[in-house]
């Protein structure tokens, strides 16, 4: 099956113009939608045993869960409300565990709301639930600051996580490494390239663009003297909500120690954060010149999982970005 280029494309002539884009990953893209129907639901006597204790649960409230978990909302009989995620146990290993972790050092230097973790296993995820509400006229505000405070105070030397986690269903590869440049060359960038490769042709345009952006990316990620910091990962509006107080919750993190401006790049992909949001980050760490070039290259790493997990919508604006990076 062949598909024409966007048209959004057809002014691009950094580089020679395909004339067509490979159709690929439908049937993994249904695999992912398929795979929380499968998912069963928590009963008094396993979340008993997580908690360590007899409990009765009275209400079921089901919630949106996106494509891989299933969420609930549970009422117990003392009146304590809590959020439960689930999946299949055996599909995402490890997942759970890498969740609660990001989400308990979010949390730890109380600049943003983050839900407690209760507990967890391989099947579920049991976190406190919080009530929400508007958002405060300067939410946005509150986010900027919160994030700039979180960045500052998770400072450390090295970029990497504890452990691998999930960026959706992608596996995200978070070995310690010293030099950030190597980091997203190898871990991000290139690794989303080894996902991409073995569905395109060996001429694939945007293969070749990727492969000549990774052998500049020097040109781009000029060394400075920044260090690690704890990123949420995965910020997009859908993973960031105010409280009953109208002040920012963030979940649903794919965390790991990288450069701050990283956390840019999901959260510019699909919109919901205004720059009044960056303009409050800047007022308490301003980033550094050059900033908005390197913001497009965060955006591309989030933009390749997209293509690698849902295909061929995602094509053109990674093409498209690539061109505007080379």
């Amino acid at each position: 099956m062949v598909v024409s280029l966007p048209r959004s494309l057809n002014n691009i002539d950094m580089l020679e113009k395909p004339a067509t884009v490979p159709a690929f990953l439908s049937s993994q893209a249904r695999k992912i939608y398929h795979l929380a129907s499968m998912n069963p639901r928590i009963t008094d006597s396993h979340l008993g045993r997580l908690l360590n204790e007899p409990v009765v649960i009275s209400q079921r409230h089901a919630l949106p869960g996106g494509s891989i978990n299933d969420c609930e909302l549970l009422t117990l009989a003392d009146a304590r409300q809590l959020f439960v995620k689930t999946h299949k146990k055996d599909v995402f290993h490890g997942m759970y565990a890498a969740e609660a972790r990001a989400l308990t050092l979010l949390a730890q230097p109380g600049t943003l709301q983050v839900p407690a973790v209760v507990t967890y296993d391989e099947q579920y995820l049991v976190l406190e639930a919080f009530a929400e509400g508007e958002p405060a006229p300067d939410w946005q505000e509150q986010l900027g600051r919160g994030l700039a405070l979180l960045h500052r105070a998770t400072r450390q030397d090295s970029f990497g996580f504890d452990a691998n986690n999930f960026l959706g269903t992608t596996l995200q590869v978070n070995d310690w490494q010293a030099d950030w440049l190597e980091f997203w060359r190898d871990q991000r960038l290139g690794y989303q390239l080894r996902l991409l490769q073995p569905h395109t042709a060996h001429d694939d345009p945007l293969v070749e663009a990727l492969q000549s952006l990774l052998a500049c990316l020097d040109n781009i990620l000029v060394p400075d003297q920044e260090p690690a910091v704890l990123l949420h990962g995965d910020l997009w509006s859908g993973n960031a909500a105010a409280n009953g107080q109208g002040s920012p919750v963030i979940y649903d993190p794919a965390s790991y120690y990288g450069h701050r401006e990283a956390e840019f790049g999901m959260m510019r992909l699909f919109g919901g954060f205004t720059s009044q949001c960056e303009d409050a980050y800047q007022e308490v760490w301003p980033l550094q010149e050059g900033y908005e070039r390197r913001f497009q290259l965060y955006k591309l790493y989030h933009q390749l999982n997209h293509l690698n997990l849902f295909g061929l919508s995602y094509y053109g604006g990674c093409l498209d970005t690539v061109y505007t990076l080379i």
